[in-house]
């Protein structure tokens, strides 16, 4: 496959990815206690982790194809 190929799969897979992570992270704030060291834990720590998973799916898609 193609690297602009690969970046567009890439592209709307990251869309499909976040669209999911954001509602389920909406799910799982409405149900944390009210307490705003809670609040901000969870959050910040929601903040951060959306890249972990989509760190291999950017490397693959800036890959070259082999020859």
């Amino acid at each position: 496959m193609h690297v602009r190929a690969k970046r567009a799969v890439a592209a709307f897979g990251m869309l499909a990815f976040l669209a999911f992570y954001i509602w389920a992270v909406i799910a799982i704030g409405e149900r944390l206690p009210d307490h705003p060291l809670v609040h901000l834990a969870f959050y910040g720590l929601s903040g951060i982790a959306w890249g972990l998973p989509l760190f291999p799916l950017m490397s693959w898609a800036e890959r070259e194809p082999k020859r």
